[in-house]
């Protein structure tokens, strides 16, 4: 059976080529013409059509690097499918160095799947929507935690949808976090939509972070392995893993006084239940507010940004079951590998 060409609205990539596009998604105050950058590689075999995305929210620049690595820097002579590979999404955001739109400071990860007529983000998103990514078989998204923090590299997916499931776990993280998502997101609106797709949170934003895209792109090829992209790869599997659900095993842990922060434990660290996990003092030192686990768990995401209001987020931290404990403190001491952060002494 041949490979079909891709097609949109302006344009076609036949089987065999691969095409650079920079797609207009609205325009400037002035009138000038805003574009997202996407990179279009059409296999000359038959396969399921998988697209990328990264900066979504402008400032998350950890997947920029990772799908701008796969379109342009792999082999893709015998890809068996199509990539559509979107690198920077958000492109107001992005050069703006922003994680909203400019525009009315709009999240575009809640506009999806957009419609035409309403809002700037809705418009922009349904053009993305429409055009590309509706038309796939499955999708990654790419994302890093906001500015002031950083998350451990995990997948966040819908465990209840099994394509999404097979999805998730094909990228071969330690940690799948199970969340429907909230309405608007691009993972929750495609995969109602029958396009299987999974977010993937890396480090921090405004920053590459070069171990976690090298991570991630090891998880991307374990998932070309999976749906047959790349037929001669492996799916990875990163050593242990655990999933995560439900309120009860997660919870933001938060500031009960204001002041400056250490924090005493890394993402993808394990931390016992009681110990230490931030200290906040006054600038004198003279009082101290010291933070404990409430549960043994693997801290998802933490603090960056040494500064505190009452109420503000320090750590994320979610329950893991004893065997995963113990392969945590082996995958630690360098007994087994692992496709996370699991550090032994704070970053």
């Amino acid at each position: 059976m041949d490979a079909d060409p891709f097609v949109w609205d302006d344009g076609e990539v036949a089987p065999g080529e691969t095409a650079h596009v920079r797609f207009p998604v609205s325009e400037t105050y002035l009138g000038d013409t805003v574009a997202a950058p996407v990179t279009i590689v059409c296999g000359e075999q038959p396969g399921p059509t998988v697209f990328l995305t990264a900066a979504v929210h402008g400032d998350e620049l950890n997947g920029v690097e990772v799908v701008r690595e796969v379109a342009q820097e792999w082999d893709h002579d015998a890809v068996h499918g199509t990539l559509v590979c979107l690198p920077v999404v958000n492109t107001l955001g992005f050069v703006t160095q922003q994680r909203y739109l400019p525009v009315q400071d709009r999240d575009l990860n809640r506009a999806f799947p957009g419609r035409s007529g309403s809002t700037s983000a809705k418009r922009i998103a349904h053009q993305i929507y429409e055009q590309f990514l509706s038309q796939c078989d499955l999708g990654i998204d790419f994302h890093t935690s906001t500015r002031g923090r950083t998350n451990m590299f995990h997948v966040r997916a819908e465990m209840d949808d099994d394509e999404v499931a097979r999805l998730a776990r094909a990228f071969g993280t330690n940690l799948i976090m199970d969340t429907d998502g909230s309405e608007g997101m691009l993972r929750r609106e495609l995969s109602d939509a029958g396009v299987p797709t999974i977010t993937v949170e890396m480090g921090e934003a405004h920053r590459f972070e070069r171990e976690l895209i090298d991570h991630a792109l090891a998880g991307v090829e374990s998932v070309f392995a999976e749906y047959g992209v790349y037929p001669d790869r492996e799916v990875r599997w990163p050593g242990w893993r655990t999933t995560v659900s439900g309120w009860d095993d997660k919870t933001w842990l938060r500031a009960d006084s204001g002041g400056i922060v250490e924090v005493h434990a890394s993402r993808g660290a394990l931390v016992r239940e009681g110990e230490r996990v931030c200290t906040i003092t006054n600038p004198f030192k003279t009082e101290k507010t010291v933070v404990e686990a409430p549960f043994t768990g693997v801290v998802v995401g933490v603090l960056e940004n040494p500064v505190v209001y009452p109420g503000n987020p320090l750590c994320h931290l979610a329950s893991v079951e004893r065997d995963v404990q113990q392969a945590i403190e082996s995958a630690r001491a360098g007994d087994a590998p692992g496709g996370g952060d699991v550090p032994a002494a704070a970053e």
